[in-house]
């Protein structure tokens, strides 16, 4: 297993305790895991986005901390990935939010494979890649909007 996927399945932990947030001192958790800090903040920052559902807050200094708040409902935090969205993506942006989705247990794996299935760049042969990523934000918001009702 990953080093960053040992670091996110520990934080994750942290929410199963049933806490809606979580807070992190970097370094504390970098020594208990045998990494650097730097690590600790690329996966907060690539796994816990606010497209995720997450909101992250810190404060720097001798006794800082990282606070990570888990939005509310599963909804909640799949209308926020609808709204930052916008009107393009590409295929590598809309399978990560997807994963991310899949991961944080907001889309249930055969809907997450079916979605990153329609994202493929495969699907989009024969269009310049700015029409590609139009269509494909498209799609994915209606697929979102779908799974949500």
């Amino acid at each position: 297993m990953k080093m960053s996927d040992l670091i996110a399945d520990m934080i994750m932990d942290m929410f199963d305790e049933g806490e809606s947030s979580v807070q992190i001192q970097r370094n504390d958790l970098a020594n208990r895991l045998g990494c650097v800090p730097s690590q600790i903040n690329y996966v907060i920052t690539s796994r816990f986005t606010p497209e995720a559902g997450y909101r992250i807050e810190s404060r720097r200094g001798g006794g800082g901390y990282i606070l990570i708040t888990r939005a509310e409902s599963k909804d909640s935090a799949l209308f926020t990935m609808l709204k930052s969205i916008g009107t393009s993506i590409d295929e590598r942006t809309a399978k990560a939010q997807l994963y991310n989705l899949n991961y944080q247990k907001l889309i249930d794996d055969k809907s997450a494979r079916l979605m990153m299935s329609v994202m493929s760049a495969s699907n989009f042969k024969g269009l310049e890649s700015e029409t590609a990523d139009v269509i494909r934000a498209s799609l994915l918001k209606q697929m979102l909007l779908a799974y949500i009702d």
